[in-house]
């Protein structure tokens, strides 16, 4: 990059729901890692965002030091078909970006995917509905077949993959591995005092954009609920805009999202075979194999 650039060294490019916001925020806890903020700009994926301009983008990162590894994190890198003119907006501005992709089992991915959309008022309550309806909660869990453009674009050698179970089960490890991928010559350390993220469970379903700024953002609306709705209605509304407990899918539906992850799943050991990921065996992928 020429002087004066501000561009990143390194992109955490998804899956979306597989700890990318834990990894970003760890790793920008580390002492010669600058990342950028927002934590997802999407500059590549997102048109709106991609028309705000390179200087947009270059200004995320003029604030690092002299000598940072500088790194952002967008989730819609890998989400095609969504996003399909990511990588071609991107291969010219970064010739040789270290990257880091994170997966987790794909249905758990899927069925945390669908309680965050329901969360945000984009899918009905009804897992089989909902599946039937929005393909992007299988498509974005179809690993092999969203990281196989960026390994034709930069080699298998750019690309580290990690999964969400791995940092969960050896976390430092894990950090360590992902870090001198990155290039950081300094041992990290996994700060165990940041709490989990974007944890559906315990959000509330917004609605429409629209109402949810007009009666929950509305600071004016907040002060009448305070003091004309009796707080033991207040809690019930809240409880039923709360998933609660996680739910679960049908079998039927987990048989079908079983069968359709398990030959990408197979592909992807064959891209990655010394990466095990910590969920494979729910999905025997001798048989496809």
């Amino acid at each position: 990059m020429g002087q004066g650039v501000s561009l990143p060294d390194f992109l955490i490019i998804g899956a979306m729901k597989c700890g990318t916001t834990t990894l970003a925020e760890q790793l920008g806890l580390q002492p010669g890692i600058f990342m950028a903020t927002p934590k997802e700009p999407n500059f590549f994926s997102d048109d709106d965002v991609y028309a705000r301009g390179m200087d947009w983008y270059q200004h995320l990162f003029a604030t690092a030091a002299d000598g940072d590894l500088r790194g952002e994190a967008s989730t819609h890198y890998t989400k095609l078909p969504a996003y399909p003119d990511t990588l071609a907006r991107m291969r010219p501005v970064l010739p040789a970006p270290r990257i880091v992709y994170s997966v987790r089992d794909p249905i758990e991915r899927a069925l945390s995917h669908f309680m965050h959309d329901w969360l945000e008022g984009k899918m009905p309550k009804d897992p089989d509905a909902a599946f039937r309806t929005h393909p992007e909660l299988v498509d974005y869990g179809c690993y092999a077949m969203q990281i196989a453009p960026f390994i034709e674009a930069y080699g298998r050698e750019a690309i580290l993959l990690t999964s969400l179970e791995r940092m969960k089960a050896a976390p430092e490890a894990e950090l360590r591995r992902i870090c001198a991928h990155l290039g950081l010559a300094e041992a990290p350390v996994w700060h165990t005092d940041l709490t989990a993220r974007n944890v559906s469970a315990e959000r509330f379903r917004k609605g429409p954009p629209w109402l949810f700024r007009l009666l929950v953002a509305n600071p004016v609306a907040s002060w009448l609920r305070q003091r004309l709705v009796p707080k033991s209605v207040r809690r019930r509304v809240r409880e039923a805009r709360q998933f609660g407990a996680r739910p679960e899918l049908p079998e039927a539906l987990v048989a079908r999202l079983r069968a359709r992850f398990a030959p990408d799943l197979a592909e992807l050991r064959a891209l990655f075979p010394d990466v095990a990921l910590g969920f494979e065996a729910r999905f025997d992928l001798e048989k496809v194999s």
